[in-house]
């Protein structure tokens, strides 16, 4: 299945899910620039799900809009378990939703280090209270890295509510 069809089959489960089970849902973007938001926006009926979500691509609007504290983005950096952690915790509680995802990674072509590669991306996940990070690292070019960021999203959210 091509990936763009693949990510509006995924959003449209998740909406049914979400419907099904009255429950909210926000995203906190970094790395993905809104793509999973975009996603469960494009489904029909999405507005029984999503209030709002929040892209926040600078370590600034980390903490001005999910209060992402600035000693965490400076000790662990805006891609770590540390930061989607706060991000995804900052999110629920600014969106009063029953479920986050957070996302940052380095899509590339730049940005990468020795200890972050290009295609590496952390996820916090936030469920009525129970806080989940997965951590994976993709490959491809920046679309590829992105696209399979926002697949990661919506089946691991997907997993964690069936």
């Amino acid at each position: 299945m091509e990936l763009h069809q693949e990510i509006k089959t995924l959003a449209a489960q998740l909406g049914a899910i979400l419907t099904d089970k009255c429950l909210w849902i926000t995203s906190a973007e970094s790395c993905t620039g809104g793509g999973v938001s975009y996603a469960l926006t494009d489904t029909p009926g999405s507005s029984a799900y999503i209030d709002r979500a929040f892209v926040t691509y600078s370590n600034q609007a980390k903490q001005d809009l999910l209060n992402v504290n600035s000693s965490t983005l400076t000790q662990y950096g805006a891609v770590s378990e540390q930061t989607v952690q706060e991000m995804a915790l900052g999110a629920i509680k600014a969106a009063n939703a029953d479920i986050a995802i957070a996302i940052s990674g380095i899509a590339g072509p730049g940005g990468a280090s020795k200890d972050k590669p290009v295609g590496l991306v952390w996820f916090g996940l936030q469920i009525n209270g129970k806080a989940l990070t997965f951590k994976r690292v993709f490959t491809g070019d920046r679309a590829q890295v992105r696209m399979q960021a926002i697949v990661f999203s919506l089946k691991t959210i997907i997993s964690e509510i069936k």
